[in-house]
């Protein structure tokens, strides 16, 4: 859980456990996927539904990358296979609806992958040392093979 207890760019519980994490991250209901460097595994991504039903067309995606391997282009690849997976499993749009204002990384990688910022949600986000901060609301079509 070193990727979250930081409290800089996941809304996780701060208490939250490996169980639970594990539980949410492998529901059913998403498609788990992580990056492997040496046998070790350097990241982790999902891909689910953004919505049920009639706005299960649109996906939502959470990426993890450990902070031994950051800085080294595997979220860049993650988000790419992503992309990739989002459309092979018939998704026509990303959307993720929570990146923390802040995580300036974050945020360029996403427009570097054709994600645009489509609003901005005021003090969303409970940051571990700067208080409250803004979150982005970004989205991608995947249409454009």
């Amino acid at each position: 859980m070193s990727v979250v207890e930081p409290g800089d760019t996941y809304a996780f519980p701060a208490d939250m456990n490996r169980q639970s994490a594990l539980a949410m991250w492998m529901a059913p209901t998403v498609h788990t996927y992580v990056a492997l460097e040496n046998d070790s595994i350097v990241g982790t991504y999902l891909i689910k539904a953004n919505q049920p039903g009639r706005g299960s067309h649109v996906s939502n995606a959470a990426f993890m990358v450990s902070p031994s391997a950051q800085g080294r282009g595997i979220g860049r690849r993650m988000g790419e296979h992503c992309l990739s997976e989002a459309r092979r499993l018939g998704f026509r749009a990303m959307q993720f609806n929570l990146v923390v204002a802040t995580n300036e990384p974050a945020v360029a990688l996403w427009k570097k992958l054709g994600f645009e910022i489509i609003g901005t949600v005021p003090s969303a986000f409970n940051h571990g040392k700067l208080g409250f901060v803004d979150a982005y609301v970004m989205y991608r079509s995947l249409d454009d093979a």
